[in-house]
């Protein structure tokens, strides 16, 4: 049985633990309605549900998701002015249009997500759809014109209001100085790429105002596998993420790893190889008693391993539309990289510059402009939830 001091000292020690994860994201209700010339559309969401709404044409429609949270609403919200049918399945809701629409307003307050519809010219609706950009997603700023904005042009997200500074996410760029990584058969060097997609995903989350944003290498330079780890330790990140693309004979696409036992031969086999660098740096922890130690790390690697596996997840959901994926995308593996107990981690690779489809999408930067923006969103979208834990906390 814990004495006085060990039970003070481990209720001091749970105090400074992220707060657990809220109930689980989902959209609960919705309702569709004639406004005017227009329609209104109405979403009641739970536990920091994402979304994301966009348009697309042949047939013209507008197709809402919310990635990693089910549909728990109503499968069909019937025909509402320009809308000519709502229908739901899983994580989406798919609006079928009679004639253009653009967005009137759209609000997030309170766990209810507000869209107003109005006509719009089918030249205006094209441009929207061919732009290839959300018309609004969560965490966006309520605005009149969002549906209209000229092309070319962003909407600058507004970040929630919130007290002390933006969560940090650290970015982690493999390799670097003498140690070049893969080298693909074209003789691209897997540090180079790793770093200007760690560099374009930065510009990404930065433009998105929600979060601070350091990299445990910004230039050719080598860094000690337990100095990244350190790097984010000192600097209490929020979120680490460390950017990959390795080898593997045959093997093609992108995949997202957390720390656990090798999931496969493949996973276990990248795992030594980039664990040889070197070796990881201590874990350090509260000046408690051996008994607080043991409860507290337990405790830390529950919340952070549910953290991982929720980034993880959502990573998968963004990347699966944009590039190719590894088949069991999500895996898990012992990477050096990823055991800080504290700090949710995942290990991104990006593709396999072994395999030269793979090399030759990540050669270009618009390739990787469009990973950075996936990521981007699945970062966005971890954060989101992570803050709504907190108010939930707070409350």
């Amino acid at each position: 049985m814990l004495g006085r001091r060990a039970l003070a000292s481990l209720a001091l020690a749970f105090a400074a633990l992220p707060p657990p994860w809220p109930a689980e994201a989902a959209v609960t209700d919705a309702t569709l309605e004639a406004s005017g010339n227009g329609a209104r559309l109405v979403l009641t969401l739970t536990g920091g549900t994402r979304w994301r709404l966009a348009a697309a044409t042949r047939p013209n429609r507008l197709v809402l998701t919310t990635p990693g949270s089910p549909w728990r609403g109503p499968a069909s919200l019937g025909a509402a002015g320009p809308v000519r049918r709502a229908m739901a399945d899983r994580s989406q809701l798919r609006l079928d249009l009679l004639r253009p629409v653009a967005l009137k307003r759209v609000e997030e307050s309170r766990g209810r997500l507000i869209i107003e519809l109005e006509p719009t010219s089918a030249t205006s609706f094209a441009r929207l759809a061919a732009a290839g950009r959300p018309l609004a997603e969560s965490g966006t700023a309520t605005a009149s014109n969002l549906g209209r904005s000229q092309p070319g042009t962003t909407q600058a997200p507004r970040s929630p209001a919130r007290a002390g500074p933006l969560p940090l996410v650290v970015l982690d760029p493999g390799h670097g100085g003498r140690d070049p990584g893969t080298i693909g058969t074209r003789g691209t060097q897997e540090k180079r790429i790793v770093l200007a997609a760690a560099e374009e995903l930065k510009k990404v989350l930065e433009a998105g105002g929600r979060c601070r944003v350091a990299m445990t290498r910004s230039n050719d330079r080598f860094v000690p596998l337990g100095d990244r780890v350190e790097f984010a330790r000192r600097r209490q990140a929020t979120l680490f993420v460390s950017l990959h693309a390795d080898s593997a004979p045959g093997a093609r696409g992108a995949s997202v790893y957390t720390l656990g036992d090798s999931s496969d031969a493949l996973a276990g086999a990248l795992a030594r190889r980039e664990n040889l660098a070197d070796r990881a740096g201590g874990l350090r922890l509260p000046s408690v008693s051996p008994e607080v130690q043991a409860i507290l790390l337990s405790l830390m690697r529950a919340e952070t391993r549910a953290g991982s596996a929720r980034m993880a997840s959502l990573v998968v959901e963004e990347l699966g539309g944009d590039v190719p994926l590894l088949p069991n995308t999500h895996r898990q593996a012992g990477f050096v990289v990823l055991k800080a107990p504290e700090i949710p981690s995942v290990l991104v690779e990006m593709g396999f510059l072994s395999h030269p489809g793979d090399e030759a999408a990540l050669r270009r930067p618009d390739h990787r402009a469009k990973v950075a923006r996936a990521l981007g969103r699945a970062i966005h979208g971890w954060l989101a939830r992570a803050g709504t834990a907190e108010a939930l906390a707070a409350g």
